[in-house]
């Protein structure tokens, strides 16, 4: 929960038949993260977001590995979505917006949210092989698909260049990482909530 201090951060626990997974999250970190999901370059992925987005991010899941990846890339999604949303609090101040053009050597995706409240997720990027590591590359686009209807965000992930798989999808995760940090960020000009209807 976003406590007193004004420190934009929530601690989230969800317990399944699939998956035990404890998350934290600071959204005014440093980009500090201790990972252990189980799936090493998922671990990877989740790392580069908390070090990109500058956020700090713990997090510990015991997953259903022997059945695939699903579970527990789709429940972290779900987890991390819950753990913006709260961190973020009421969005008094708040840019709303964010996005960037990211290259990553022969790369290049585009990200862009805005957190409306309202969840949708626009997703636009092929791969060439069926995993990268243990990660199935189908689980991309249902990984971010959970993060942005449990935030209650406008998602928008593009694939403008790019043929290697692993810079794909960290690509996408930098990106999001980057425009979740300026949509996230504090305008003192704004002093209420950035909507003509007065709430998000």
């Amino acid at each position: 929960m976003a406590n007193a201090t004004n420190i934009r951060q929530a601690e989230i626990s969800r317990k399944t038949n699939e998956t035990d997974i404890k998350l934290s999250l600071v959204i005014d970190g440093k980009g500090e993260s201790s990972i252990d999901t189980g799936i090493g370059f998922f671990d990877h992925m989740l790392a580069s977001f908390a070090r990109h987005g500058l956020f700090d991010l713990k997090v510990k899941v015991q997953g259903d590995l022997i059945v695939d990846c699903h579970h527990t890339i789709e429940d972290v999604g779900i987890v991390l979505g819950e753990a913006i949303k709260q961190a973020v609090g009421d969005k008094k101040a708040i840019r709303r917006y964010g996005d960037i053009i990211l290259p990553m050597d022969e790369t290049l995706i585009l990200c862009a949210i805005d957190l409306s409240g309202r969840p949708y997720l626009v997703f636009d990027g092929t791969f060439t092989s069926d995993r990268v590591g243990y990660f199935d590359t189908q689980m991309v686009k249902e990984f971010f698909y959970a993060v942005s209807y449990a935030a209650g965000m406008n998602l928008h992930i593009k694939q403008l260049a790019g043929e290697n798989d692993h810079h794909i999808i960290e690509g996408m995760f930098k990106a999001f990482a980057k425009a979740l940090d300026e949509a996230t960020m504090k305008d003192p000009r704004i002093k209420s909530v950035l909507s003509t209807k007065g709430s998000l």
